[in-house]
């Protein structure tokens, strides 16, 4: 099993280079976000509610929950009430069907939207336990190259440098400031 303890600042650059798969699809983890319960952006912040009860239940379980009423968002719960929300895989397996899902190839799990649209994650998940079905772990290779920079589309505690990704990757929602122009622009 793979170690997956601490908060979620801690947690959150360990997932950089983790392969997920769901149901069999999926890929490498190359970008996440952190979010405390003592962070402000949060959704634990200010206590449980039903959309965030998750969060307030065991570790490593998924969060998910629906973003602006369009997309779902793939959490993993923290210790201590915290959660890293995956924002991007390098895709690796099941490209057909991922490609079916999102309508096409382009940018298949680049962002937290077409990341759960490509592995069919959906709300019915929230709360499921992540060591078993669908859910596969495999342990990275290693210690990447890892780099952080602050969280995207929220509005509180955006100088927080709680973004990670892996050093390179074209696979990114979106660039590092200050990164080379390898990363993709959006």
């Amino acid at each position: 099993m793979i170690p997956f303890e601490g908060d979620a600042l801690a947690l959150a650059p360990r997932l950089i280079g983790v392969t997920l798969l769901v149901d069999g699809v999926g890929g490498i983890i190359v970008e996440t976000e952190a979010y405390r319960r003592d962070d402000p952006a949060s959704h634990s912040f200010s206590g449980p509610t039903p959309r965030n009860a998750a969060m307030f239940g065991p570790a490593f379980r998924a969060y998910v929950y629906r973003s602006y009423g369009l997309h779902w968002c793939f959490n993993i719960v923290a210790e201590r009430h915290g959660a890293v929300l995956i924002r991007a895989l390098a895709p690796l397996v099941g490209l057909e069907r991922m490609a079916a899902r999102r309508g096409g190839p382009a940018f298949l799990c680049a962002g937290p939207g077409r990341l759960t649209q490509a592995l069919a994650i959906t709300g019915a998940l929230d709360g499921a336990p992540l060591d078993r079905p669908p859910f596969e772990w495999r342990e990275r290779d290693g210690v990447p190259d890892i780099v952080a920079g602050p969280r995207i589309g929220i509005t509180k505690a955006v100088e927080a440098p709680w973004r990670f990704g892996l050093c390179g990757s074209p696979f990114l929602s979106r660039r590092f400031p200050g990164t080379s122009p390898g990363y993709p622009r959006r």
